[in-house]
């Protein structure tokens, strides 16, 4: 017995320190390191489970080999170039180029947009498309609900596939645990090829339950795309606030190539035919070009946290004001430097939250950054007409961006991403436009300093659950 006590001991140690080793030759911030660490420590059989599921790092890993990613690029990169007097703006060419030299971020001249902020607006809107499509749809979603609105779409695109039209359906895997099954059984009756991204099942997990796919985009014959927040659930028509996008221009090839990209992740099927990119829709009105965009994509196994970098860059080189919109505030150190960076340097930093959260523990961990920014001079507005899941970003009446990305550890570090960069006035001017509209249902949360209100045991509490914002 005492024999078999020690082998385990061994065994145990062992693992411990192997993990250890791998922890310190991923060469992190000491902080990260150190803290997992003393995790491992202190926590004996929690720590490696924890780590198991939630430390590993992936941005090494690969995932696409070059080859299939080139030939996935190859089409974006011929309609790139066939763009003539394409003229990127001084003051944010440095931003562009950040994005161009990451992750092959193209930029497309002459976009029309279509603003929705609110599921009302929204749905009706992709319905229409998607009756229109006459060659594919293909549609990306973190949570597809098995909600009378969930099946109202999963009908419209079943009846597209009876008449022919292709339809692909990436959902993600842990975002529909909750979801029953039968509706993407249906589906694949249908004729739909629904796919689910990186699948986790008891009792087989691993560690890819950390890294979702949180992208929102659909695209309609490779002509039509929709980017933003909202997944496929009735929520977003009954009580939730958010902003999605509708896009016709070169951008739909970015946004093509990103699906395309996932679907060959989930299936290894490459599919890269021209037909999926047809000629550009050009701007619906004569007397004006349309927005200059650039699709940023971002996840755990590229080689830079490239979303993240880029909001970095936009609050360090503000001159007058970025006003944000997010539902969920954990923001990493890089992020939080900046926020503060700005606002003490006299930018006006403005951060839009809801009153409430979805999650309490988010919303425990998140008191203790807000209370840091307000002390740097940033403007935080608590939204108070139902929950505001809005993610957006604008910043000097010159850029702006939306799609799918929170002020959080997880979107910036786990998840799969997806933003356009909009690099437009009168498209910037649009999403201030939505900002300030939202800010009049809002309380200014600066008005009472929150540290100054809670007592003491909440304080400690909230910055204990601050610990966990990486796994939140």
């Amino acid at each position: 017995m005492d024999y078999a006590h020690w082998i385990w001991v061994v065994i145990y140690a062992t693992l411990i320190v192997g993990t250890m080793i791998t922890v310190l030759m991923d060469n992190r911030q000491p902080a990260k390191t150190l803290a997992w660490l003393l995790v491992l420590t202190f926590l004996p059989i929690v720590g490696i489970v924890l780590y198991f599921f939630f430390g590993q790092n992936r941005r090494k890993e690969k995932y696409i080999n070059q080859h299939s990613l080139d030939q996935l690029t190859e089409r974006s990169m011929v309609a790139y170039a066939g763009q003539t007097n394409l003229r990127l703006p001084e003051k944010h060419w440095q931003l562009m180029q950040l994005f161009a030299n990451q992750s092959m971020a193209l930029p497309f001249k002459d976009n029309d947009v279509e603003v929705y902020t609110s599921g009302y607006e929204f749905f009706p809107a992709l319905l229409q498309a998607v009756s229109r499509a006459t060659h594919h749809v293909h549609l990306s979603t973190y949570i597809f609900a098995n909600d009378s609105l969930g099946r109202l779409i999963a009908d419209a695109l079943a009846e597209k596939a009876r008449q022919g039209v292709e339809i692909r359906v990436i959902y993600d895997d842990v975002g529909c645990w909750k979801v029953h099954n039968s509706i993407f059984r249906k589906m694949r009756q249908a004729g739909i090829d629904v796919q689910p991204f990186m699948p986790v099942h008891f009792p087989a997990f691993t560690g890819k339950i950390n890294y979702r796919n949180h992208r929102k985009i659909c695209i309609i014959d490779g002509q039509i795309a929709f980017i933003g927040g909202m997944n496929i659930a009735l929520r977003y028509v009954k009580s939730w606030r958010d902003t999605h996008l509708k896009v016709e221009g070169g951008i739909v090839y970015a946004l093509q190539r990103s699906f395309l990209v996932d679907w060959y992740f989930v299936t290894r099927t490459l599919i890269d035919e021209e037909r999926y990119y047809p000629k550009a829709i050009s701007p619906s009105s004569d007397d004006r070009k349309g927005a200059l965009a650039q699709l940023v994509t971002s996840s755990p196994i590229s080689p830079w946290p490239d979303i993240m970098q880029g909001y970095v860059r936009i609050l360090l080189e503000a001159k007058q004001y970025v006003y944000m919109e997010s539902p969920y505030f954990l923001p990493t150190e890089p992020i939080l430097f900046a926020m503060r960076t700005a606002a003490l340097a006299g930018v006006d930093v403005r951060l839009m939250l809801p009153r409430h959260s979805d999650a309490k523990l988010v919303e425990w961990a998140s008191i203790s950054y807000v209370s840091q920014v307000i002390e740097a001079g940033v403007k935080v507005y608590l939204y108070q007409s139902g929950f505001n899941h809005s993610k957006l970003l604008v910043s000097d009446d010159s850029l702006c961006t939306c799609g799918s990305t929170n002020i959080d550890f997880r979107s910036f570090e786990n998840n799969f991403e997806a933003n356009i960069f909009f690099y437009d006035e009168e498209m910037a001017l649009r999403m201030k436009h939505v900002f300030l509209d939202d800010q009049q249902y809002c309380t200014f949360a600066n008005e009472q300093p929150l540290s100054a209100r809670r007592p003491f045991v909440r304080r400690l509490w909230e910055s204990i659950i601050r610990l966990l914002s990486p796994l939140l």
